[in-house]
């Protein structure tokens, strides 16, 4: 198990180092130091490292070297703090917490704050655990939010398992808890709903930070009852007004950069127009997947984008270290190059492109110039978390039937409206026709079916509805074991054939996500643990995304990071329609609607 000593055990050997008396463990000279307390770069700074934390940071550090002394020359080059993801879900990479963590220190990611409420939908607090201890195990730190919403909306869907009071108080003791995940129940916590209260009541009386997700534009009295109940920070705004309701009212706004979502350009105005206090602001990807992270980086992208929209790159990068450290409480552990705190560093030649040159954390090298070179052993998942996906039955075409009311020849149906880069979907109205009292699609104008397939408890049972915005021109079908967050199996098609057998082949795989067209599959992505996550390393699902992507706009689709938004759509606290394994959800009012009006 791979674990940092505490500060008390080790600062009389820091206080030695920083002395002279004691030589390092190793020491960076010539660096440009980005102090993030002060808001200053200053140039001609050796850092000395000891025992994995900073002992000395000044002008000149040889008074701690000794013969065994690693020594690094910086050449001139930024010193930043090791970036922090301050909220994201480690499933939604597709990758385990060590994949995972493989695929992002390279990109400067040395601190995570991981939300497991993927798996906890499937495997409940066993599942809460397998990733928190296989955290612990890794060269980095990555901190773990108890689920606070099993199931996310209680009543409108059945979850594979259910977490109360009493569990966020027993993981409340666990070694690795940093706080309580998103409070996504926020029509429940203003409503003044017990459980939800109890759980947040747990976690402060254990001293930890709650999290929030209030996925609403109402700023009225339902958002201050969600503020006076104590969540601590929300990611889910994507107005700059959004950001300063929730700056105003002692909450952190966690602005978000991830695959699909693109909120930081609006909200970052509040600081850059509306000239709030940036240390309020932190910024966090919430989610990334694999193409991403290999392709396009992670925090390092979301600081790179963060300076792009107005802001100082010493601003920027608090918002992704000292920020978020203080946030959690933790700013005397980590979040910047300072006496006693963790050594977590990049090295890089440029603030505003942020080229990620070297990486250090807890004072070893574990990237260089884009290679991992640090040790992250693989962490074997049990047989339960593994063939998870039990649909009960074979599904035929005929599963995915609407049907109509007798004599119909035209019907008009309630569609989901996929809204480019944002979670929030539109209620849509649409003309269908009917023929044999079924209701048919109508792929000219971009309608086509949505299904939600029970899969924790074999029950056979197949949810129907319609969906608008992928844009498919040819017979296909798109399913996943990826369905945010109850996690049953979201299948959308133009082709009730292909929903059958992209369907069935899930279940014979144990989970992923698959593309067929024609009775032919396109693309395929095993995700056997908890049908959410691969073993695999990053690039080698990167390259199943990929091929998934293609086929996806082989298909028609022009939708950016229409997975994403496909894997969404059964998410029943973000409005305005969504979908359930028991009905169409109406998200604005929180209670089930009919299909056809």
């Amino acid at each position: 198990m791979s674990q940092i000593k505490p500060w008390n055990e080790v600062a009389p050997r820091l206080i030695d180092v920083a002395m002279g008396r004691s030589p390092a463990d190793l020491v960076i000279t010539n660096g440009r130091w980005v102090n993030v307390h002060s808001g200053e770069i200053i140039a001609g700074t050796d850092v000395a490292i000891a025992d994995g934390r900073f002992a000395f940071v000044g002008p000149d550090a040889t008074h701690t070297h000794g013969a065994d002394t690693e020594v690094i020359d910086a050449c001139g080059r930024y010193l930043v703090p090791g970036l922090c993801d301050a909220h994201m879900h480690v499933e939604s990479g597709m990758l385990t917490v060590t994949q995972f963590a493989r695929a992002v220190v390279p990109h400067g990611t040395t601190s995570m704050f991981i939300d497991p409420h993927e798996i906890a939908n499937v495997l409940g607090l066993p599942g809460v655990r397998l990733m928190h201890d296989e955290a612990m195990r890794l060269p980095v730190n990555i901190f773990v939010q108890m689920p606070s919403c099993v199931p996310s909306a209680p009543g409108l869907e059945t979850p594979g398992a259910t977490l109360g009071p009493d569990d966020v108080a027993e993981a409340m003791n666990w070694p690795n808890i940093i706080g309580l995940g998103e409070m996504m129940n926020f029509p429940g916590v203003a409503a003044g709903d017990a459980k939800m209260l109890a759980e947040i009541a747990a976690t402060q009386t254990a001293g930890k930070t709650v999290g929030g997700h209030y996925a609403s534009p109402d700023l009225g009295l339902p958002f201050h009852g969600y503020t006076a109940a104590g969540p601590a920070d929300d990611h889910e705004g994507t107005r700059a007004e959004d950001a300063i309701a929730r700056v105003r009212q002692g909450m952190r706004a966690m602005l978000r950069l991830g695959s699909a979502w693109h909120d930081v350009a609006e909200q970052i105005k509040a600081v850059t127009e509306h000239g709030l206090e940036s240390r309020n602001f932190v910024l966090c990807t919430d989610d990334c997947h694999a193409g991403t992270l290999v392709r396009d980086g992670h925090m390092d992208r979301v600081v790179r984008h963060a300076i792009a929209q107005g802001l100082k790159p010493v601003q920027a990068i608090q918002m992704a270290t000292l920020n978020t450290a203080a946030h959690f409480g933790l700013e005397r552990e980590l979040g910047s190059i300072t006496p006693g705190r963790r050594a977590d560093i990049v090295i890089t030649s440029d603030l505003p492109r942020l080229p990620v040159e070297t990486v250090i954390a807890r004072g070893k090298v574990v990237a260089a110039d884009g290679r991992l070179s640090g040790q992250f052993e693989p962490f074997s998942y049990p047989a339960l978390a593994r063939d998870t996906v039990v649909l009960g039955k074979e599904l035929a075409a005929s599963d995915f039937d609407i049907p109509a009311p007798e004599g119909s020849s035209e019907v008009t149906a309630r569609v989901i409206g996929v809204i480019e880069n944002q979670a929030p979907t539109r209620k849509l109205t649409h003309s269908l026709p009917v023929s044999g009292n079924i209701v048919g699609m109508d792929m000219p104008n971009d309608v086509c079916q949505i299904a939600l397939v029970e899969r924790h408890r074999g029950t056979g049972s197949v949810t129907n509805g319609f969906v608008s915005g992928f844009g498919y021109k040819l017979p296909c079908a798109v399913a996943s074991t990826v369905a945010h967050d109850s996690h049953h199996m979201i299948v959308v098609g133009t082709s009730k054939a292909d929903m059958a057998l992209a369907a069935n082949r899930l279940a014979t795989v144990g989970g992923g996500i698959t593309v067929f067209s024609k009775g032919k599959e396109r693309a395929l992505i095993e995700l056997p643990i908890a049908g959410l996550m691969s073993d695999q390393p990053a690039e080698r699902v990167a390259m199943d995304i990929d091929r998934m992507i293609d086929a996806m706009a082989h298909c028609g689709c022009t939708l950016n990071n229409a997975y994403m938004q496909h894997s969404l759509l059964a998410l029943v606290v973000i409005p305005e329609l969504r979908i359930s394994d028991l009905g169409l959800v109406d998200v604005t009012r929180f209670e089930f609607t009919g299909v056809l009006v």
